[in-house]
């Protein structure tokens, strides 16, 4: 008969807190060669989805802000440059309508659909076709 080890605890535990010298130290063992993350884990005493947690925070790359920075440029005025003439239409534009989007849906069987606006060129439409279709 052999014996397992058991661990008995006799009290509430509190939550380990892991500095985050630890963390980048477990995470760094995850990337070595022939490093397997659940051994790593098991070594650690944790569950293998918070290594793989702490793996994707630390190794998160920062996205840039999508801010727009206020920042001064200096402007100089000459007075050789010319100045930009602007002229007023002699005749107001109309206003174009919107022209209402309207999609064509073509159903080729199998689950395979074809998407296209209603004014495709339709040369443009049978090459796509030929190509989805196997044709060429």
């Amino acid at each position: 008969m052999t014996k397992h080890p058991i661990e008995v605890i006799t009290s509430v535990e509190r939550r380990r807190r892991w500095s985050r010298e630890e963390k980048e130290r477990l995470v760094a063992a995850c990337f070595e060669p022939d490093a397997v993350i659940s051994e790593v884990a098991r070594a650690a005493g944790i569950h293998v989805s918070q290594l793989f947690r702490w793996r994707k925070e630390l190794c998160r790359i920062e996205e840039p802000s999508m801010q727009v920075s206020s920042t001064l440029v200096p402007v100089i005025v000459s007075e050789t440059a010319p100045a930009a003439q602007f002229a007023a239409p002699d005749t107001p534009i109309p206003p174009q309508p919107r022209r209402k989007r309207s999609d064509v849906t073509i159903e080729l069987g199998r689950g395979r659909r074809v998407r296209v606006d209603s004014d495709i060129d339709t040369q443009a439409l049978g090459r796509i076709l030929d190509c989805v279709l196997g044709r060429r």
